[in-house]
């Protein structure tokens, strides 16, 4: 662990490779899994807010979800994550030749939106914890993405690299400049 400002990383940020492999895992990530995405609390009007720009483009299982329990809910831990439907597709998932897409990202992308998706999404595999005062960040391993890894691997993309614009975002610009000299030391010096 190295610490960069008040976030303590793991030193899997830069020794693990990941690159998402749409074309072999079709967006599993968005359906799998035992709840929702984390949501921060500042996220959910903005959530709240795209759900009208997207409405039309969601499931109507989704639709109903939404309608009886909000974009959110409580997860069993007491953490805010997006709803699902029938325990696995979060509701802003849209398909499209047998690919999970995020609904609210492709608003985004297309401009009709400014909320792009939860900042836990863009960050994956990255998950973030609170450890007193400091953010814990950390490498989430998970099965459904094993052809991530074998990518990343194939074109030597480590984590913080692959991630770049989602940490930019988390955590500034002068954030991840640090990250990227921490990662220049840590080689100097053969830590990784």
């Amino acid at each position: 662990m190295v610490e960069i400002q008040d976030k303590i990383v793991s030193l899997d940020i830069f020794t693990e490779f990941f690159c998402c492999d749409l074309e072999k895992c079709h967006g599993i990530c968005c359906v799998e899994g035992d709840a929702g995405a984390p949501v921060r609390m500042d996220e959910i009007g903005e959530i709240e807010e795209s759900c009208e720009t997207v409405w039309e483009e969601l499931d109507r299982k989704a639709q109903k979800v939404i309608k009886e329990q909000g974009v959110v809910y409580p997860d069993r831990d007491g953490e805010m994550v997006t709803s699902i439907v029938n325990g696995k597709d979060c509701v802003f998932t849209t398909y499209k030749d047998g690919c999970c897409f995020c609904a609210l990202e492709q608003a985004y992308r297309q401009g009709k939106t400014k909320f792009c998706k939860p900042i836990s999404c863009a960050l994956y595999p990255i998950r973030l914890s609170k450890i007193g005062d400091y953010t814990a960040v950390n490498y989430h391993k998970w099965g459904v993405c094993k052809d991530a890894v074998k990518l990343g691997k194939k074109l030597n993309m480590p984590i913080y690299k692959f991630l770049k614009q989602p940490l930019i975002r988390a955590f500034g610009e002068d954030w991840y400049k640090e990250l990227e000299i921490t990662a220049e030391e840590l080689k100097k010096h053969g830590y990784i």
